[in-house]
């Protein structure tokens, strides 16, 4: 996903939205591009793409400057378009793939702009349910499949699923101002650091499978301990404390030797300052509040039974 400069539009016209399209089609041409849907807001955009080169920044290069260079040509402008890099997050397609689908083609409904997602042009959304040979280039035929295997049945289903209301945790993923990298469950987010352990994913990552395991383990005790869910560590809300998420955090950095990266991965936040804030926080609690601190040791102590056992 990307957006305009300071929150400009960029497109002013349809030809503008055509220019974006064919821009896509393009790129699905040279690079080998999966484009499964998009949708294409005033100043910005959302794209759902499968990259089988692992070439995605050569193609967003592509998409980006093309589509800024015609429409300056159009517009008889120049200078830069788009804020900036365009924002990446890797979707676990087990279990997210279609709520991303949906929530990409109800963009527009979810702004105001329309009262159905058929009411809007400048989405693929119409190309799921058509047979229209125009459409042929979206890689669609993957996630129908999804839907239902007899795929004539297909479309009635992705429209039934269209009108069902968008699960909590899809919608505060999206709301947050910086978006992480990974939409995934645990066992997803395994699966990406022992995968990638050796290379860079937006950030460090955890260098062995075996650290995924205890921090799983982390994770386990402080919700039991505080008893909270798994979902309330990768909450935030502004002024307020989320001490199960500072003290999974705290004992995450002490036993399992994580980074601030690392811990930034493993709880959707973006920034270092973030983690170490959370960090330093669960600190003071220990030396001020007696109960977190008995809680934290009755956790310690259980983690250092579990290793022995292991």
């Amino acid at each position: 996903m990307n957006r305009g400069r300071r929150r400009e539009n960029i497109y002013t016209t349809s030809t503008d939205y055509h220019l974006f399209v064919d821009v896509m089609k393009e790129t699905a041409e040279m690079f080998n591009l999966k484009v499964s849907a998009y949708c294409l807001m005033s100043n910005h955009y959302h794209l759902l793409v499968h990259t089988p080169d692992g070439n995605l920044s050569r193609c967003m290069r592509h998409i980006n400057g093309v589509y800024t260079q015609r429409f300056n040509r159009t517009h008889k402008k120049d200078g830069q378009l788009f804020r900036g890099r365009f924002k990446a997050v890797l979707v676990d397609s087990d279990s997210y793939l279609l709520e991303v689908l949906r929530y990409i083609h109800n963009n527009p409904v979810q702004a105001g702009i329309v009262k159905n997602a058929d009411d809007f042009i400048w989405s693929s959304h119409k190309g799921y349910c058509s047979k229209a040979k125009k459409w042929d280039w979206l890689h669609k035929n993957f996630l129908l499949a999804m839907f239902s295997k007899k795929i004539n049945l297909a479309p009635k289903a992705y429209l039934e699923f269209m009108q069902m209301p968008e699960p909590e945790e899809i919608e505060s993923f999206y709301a947050k101002k910086n978006l992480a990298s990974i939409l995934g469950n645990d066992d997803f987010k395994e699966w990406v650091i022992d995968r990638f352990k050796n290379l860079r994913f937006k950030q460090d990552v955890p260098a062995s499978k075996e650290l995924a395991v205890s921090r799983i383990m982390i994770k386990d005790l402080v919700c039991k301990s505080f008893k909270v869910e798994k979902t309330a560590l990768l909450t935030s809300k502004r002024g307020t404390e989320n001490i199960p998420r500072d003290v999974a955090i705290y004992l995450q950095r002490k036993y399992c030797g994580q980074t601030l990266a690392e811990l930034g991965i493993d709880y959707d936040m973006v920034s270092y300052s973030s983690v170490s804030s959370a960090f330093e926080r669960a600190k003071s609690r220990l030396l001020a509040d007696r109960r977190v601190k008995e809680k934290v040791l009755r956790i310690e102590k259980q983690l250092g039974k579990g290793q022995r056992e292991t």
